[in-house]
């Protein structure tokens, strides 16, 4: 999946001319907590985040202070080393990014022109549409030999059952390089039969795991 499938293209930015008291009612208004700023040809020339502003801003409790703080012109709170992305990256690869860097959104960039944005709300619900979460359903956590195939033969066993799988997922384990753990969501609500013939073909079902039966 790429950024274009999932970004937001009706993006609210700003001028760095503009106030920030303007950023905080933006942001009030449309319940965001990024503001990409741009120039006067779209070009992304920073970004302010309600944090940024926080910390800019005088005491409340200082109302002079607060008030003429909330005049002074976005240029002197935006960030200008502004991390980007680009419509045809990854989803997987811009989630890494914001994790490494621990930033909250993602501006897009065409031609050096802001058409979209990325935030970790995004991120999370694209999440969840791929794992199928958000379904009627039944989680099974598998370990496997870390060797081809392993895929392909457990949904085999599925295909037998009729089953439908909603999601695929693979991650090695982390106790033993030589085994991976396949998480899949079927499209039943009582996986107990596919389980069993799981377990049949050798392999370990690690969830669910029922009281009183071996895995």
């Amino acid at each position: 999946m790429i950024v274009e499938e999932i970004m937001k293209t009706k993006v609210i930015a700003l001028a760095e001319t503009d106030s920030i008291a303007e950023a905080l009612k933006v942001m009030r208004e449309n319940k965001i907590r990024h503001l990409p700023i741009i120039d006067e040809k779209h070009h992304l020339i920073g970004l302010v985040t309600d944090r940024d502003i926080r910390d800019a801003t005088p005491s409340i409790f200082d109302t002079e202070k607060f008030k003429e703080g909330l005049q002074n012109p976005l240029k002197m709170i935006m960030r200008t080393d502004v991390i980007t992305g680009h419509p045809l990256d990854f989803v997987e690869e811009v989630s890494a990014i914001l994790y490494e860097h621990r930033i909250g959104c993602l501006p897009i960039l065409n031609d050096g022109k802001l058409v979209g944005i990325v935030t970790q709300t995004d991120l999370l619900h694209t999440l969840v549409e791929l794992t199928g979460a958000h379904q009627p359903g039944s989680q099974i956590e598998i370990k496997v030999p870390n060797r081809t195939g392993m895929l392909h033969e457990i949904s085999a066993v599925i295909k037998n059952r009729k089953a439908n799988i909603q999601s695929v997922l693979v991650y090695p384990d982390k106790s033993d390089e030589n085994y991976k753990i396949i998480v899949l969501r079927v499209q039943t609500m009582n996986p107990l039969t596919l389980i069993e013939d799981i377990k049949k073909c050798g392999h370990v079902v690690l969830w669910p795991n029922f009281p009183g039966q071996s895995s």
